[in-house]
């Protein structure tokens, strides 16, 4: 973490709004990797009646800028998401809800701008962490094939994008996987430096807001390791949703907007919710 993003000096481009709609406490939503706003095309409406929902596109995501000497660092995210806030002329603090990527920039954002924000909802966030310090052997297999994995994305550009148009053909949200030659950098940066080179553990145990940890117990992408660290942290509450996987589907969308109009206590029991 640089001193100017530790200040809250750091600048950055406005990023693209793609939602702005309702009235009452703010709510900023934030999507996750080669994906867009449209990962919560699911909560918004279960949230503007009640709130001013405001869906942001990533740094080099969706209709968002891709500035050409950008790295696509956690601080670059962070900062473009600060610019944006401060353009939209939010007094308070408000509700920071990340999915996946966004879950990470989430954690990042509420570290360094602790006034800015009430309460951080974190969805499906992959946390990862150094395999040599995983205990369980199977565990440690598994952090290390996520990694294997996300080298060999990075590395093989023409399987990744296949893989990703087959994955969006067999989405229930239109157009929510887009790993495209206009966002490969960003697509390929973020990987490398917001998730694979991961600082989500001391990020978070730097937030003072109250954190909602919510995931699906059928994500392929999360690893047991990380969560539990997360699970067990002061501040955080944690609630599984049976079957639900990666995707803001209904289900998770209705977890989110649960959690929004009924506050959990700092620190909960982990929670289980039947799918619906």
């Amino acid at each position: 973490m640089g001193w100017r993003e530790f200040l809250g000096l750091a600048r950055g481009p406005r990023l693209h709004v793609a939602v702005d709609e309702g009235s009452g406490p703010v709510v900023v939503l934030l999507h996750g990797l080669a994906s867009s706003s449209v990962t919560f095309t699911h909560a918004v409406p279960l949230l503007r009646e009640n709130y001013r929902v405001i869906s942001l596109d990533l740094l080099g995501f969706g209709a968002s800028p891709s500035p050409a000497q950008a790295r696509f660092t956690l601080e670059e995210h962070v900062a473009a998401v600060a610019a944006t806030v401060r353009s939209l002329a939010i007094r308070k603090p408000f509700i920071l809800v990340g999915h996946s990527l966004g879950a990470l920039i989430s954690a990042r954002f509420a570290a360094v701008h602790p006034d800015r924000v009430s309460r951080v909802i974190l969805v499906a966030p992959p946390v990862y962490l150094p395999s040599d310090t995983v205990v369980d052997p199977l565990e440690r297999l598994q952090m290390d094939a996520y990694y294997k994995l996300y080298d060999y994305m990075r590395s093989n550009r023409t399987f990744t994008k296949a893989g990703a148009q087959a994955l969006n053909r067999l989405s229930p949200i239109k157009n929510l996987v887009d790993v495209s030659e206009g966002n490969w950098r960003a697509f390929t940066l973020s990987l490398e430096q917001c998730i694979v080179s991961q600082t989500t553990v001391t990020d978070l145990a730097q937030v003072t807001a109250p954190i909602d940890l919510l995931y699906g117990t059928r994500d392929p992408f999360l690893a047991p390791a990380g969560l539990r660290v997360i699970e067990r942290m002061r501040g955080v509450t944690t609630t599984k949703v049976e079957g639900a996987d990666h995707v803001v589907r209904a289900d998770l969308a209705e977890q989110i907007a649960r959690i929004i109009e009924n506050p959990s206590p700092p620190t909960g029991l982990i929670r289980t919710s039947a799918p619906s």
